[in-house]
């Protein structure tokens, strides 16, 4: 099964997106997310300008091979606009496979490990009320875990909450939005919100939070072991990862169960965490970590560990991703939770899915490949428009960047 022709869609239905094409020999074509929020362009050249030409003429079939020869044939390697464009070739190499094998992909991953993919969404406010009405509105519709964030009191934004509840998109200008941030307001607020969920919502749904990498390691500790009461399914992110010894300082002070990782792209970002059990849950997906193939490797040395997965899942990465994914998760011993945070209708016409949602947990269905395509007609009626994430500053100007 040859490539003959490989292409990169753009389309914006409300947010950005990056698609990667393949088309065969024998009529088959496979699709994969290469969404990059905030610099999906420098992807789109990468794979255009350098990946794309060197496709042309490979074996489809040799998934492995083409894996090994865009990470290790490259000079320079690793990086998050690197491995989306590896991850776009790879996810949509295993969608062509599947489709050839007329099998859901799941199936090539050995089979379902379990009967569905239990998924949490977002609820958000201005205020604690706002936030445990959402939470509400959210178990009302089956969900069995949400994830709590409120506004900080006294900072006129909080990276995090949206007026738009179902459909958060963060990049919210062409040029990035300066935020204010101060980690002592938000240290004395955050365990009100889950001291007030506990006793409105009771023990029987898993809460989780996000700390948006914002905290020290002390900070985060005493963060953790204020929270320890209210029983959260996960901290997340509840300091930037690049040095992975800030986890050993968490862990000492704390048993509150931590998750990171959505911002890795390769295996090599995760293995102290992971070695040393610094972390429960690892948050990489698809799209970042070098596709299925990637995400895999990743899978098995965590299970090694008892650490589970938690595959981002917000909606700045395509139904693409979110399908690959839930054959990933549906398939791997050691699935922890998938983030789900619901896409526009207008995305859901560009991007036509099998997957679905049934009391809290997620399938991604029956459909030979990954089950997601794209309407390429539709797809160009919906331009691409320049957005950019928001930035931090301290009260004192300064950068936020621990």
């Amino acid at each position: 099964m040859k490539i003959t022709d490989a292409r990169v869609v753009v389309t914006c239905p409300g947010r950005n997106f990056v698609t990667l094409k393949i088309e065969t020999d024998q009529g088959l074509y496979g699709v994969g997310d290469a969404t990059l929020n905030g610099r999906e362009l420098a992807v789109v050249s990468y794979l255009a300008d350098h990946v794309v030409p060197t496709l042309i003429g490979r074996d489809a079939q040799r998934i492995e091979d083409i894996w090994q020869y865009l990470y290790r044939g490259a000079y320079w390697r690793r990086g998050p606009v690197t491995m989306c464009a590896i991850s776009a070739v790879d996810t949509a190499l295993w969608d062509l496979k599947a489709k050839q094998a007329k099998l859901p992909l799941y199936q090539l991953l050995g089979g379902a490990s379990r009967e569905g993919c239990m998924v949490y969404g977002h609820a958000n406010g201005e205020t604690i009320e706002d936030t445990l009405a959402e939470a509400e509105r959210y178990i009302g519709m089956g969900y069995l875990a949400v994830r709590l964030q409120t506004g900080v009191p006294g900072l006129k934004s909080t990276y995090g909450v949206s007026k738009d509840k179902l459909f958060y998109e963060p990049a919210d200008a062409a040029n990035p939005t300066e935020n204010v941030w101060s980690s002592e307001k938000y240290l004395r607020s955050a365990p009100d919100l889950f001291a007030a969920a506990r006793e409105r919502l009771g023990h029987d749904v898993h809460l989780l939070h996000d700390v948006h990498h914002r905290l020290t390691p002390i900070e985060a500790a005493r963060l953790g072991k204020d929270l320890e009461p209210y029983r959260l399914y996960w901290l997340e992110d509840a300091t930037p990862a690049e040095n992975p010894e800030r986890f050993r300082l968490i862990r000492q002070h704390t048993t509150t169960p931590l998750a990171v990782g959505e911002v890795f792209n390769t295996i090599h970002d995760a293995r102290t965490l992971l070695q040393e059990q610094l972390v429960d849950y690892m948050r990489t997906t698809v799209v970042h970590a070098g596709g299925i193939t990637g995400l895999r490797r990743i899978a098995s040395l965590a299970d090694l560990y008892g650490v589970r997965t938690g595959c981002h899942g917000a909606t700045d990465l395509s139904p693409i991703c979110m399908g690959a994914a839930l054959h990933f998760d549906l398939s791997v011993p050691n699935f922890g939770i998938q983030e789900y945070m619901r896409h526009t209708a207008e995305t859901d016409a560009v991007f036509p899915h099998a997957y679905r949602l049934e009391a809290g947990r997620m399938h991604p269905g029956e459909t030979p490949g990954h089950g997601v395509d794209i309407d390429e007609t539709l797809a160009a009626k919906f331009p691409y428009e320049r957005k950019s994430l928001p930035v931090n500053r301290l009260e004192d100007g300064t950068m936020h960047d621990w």
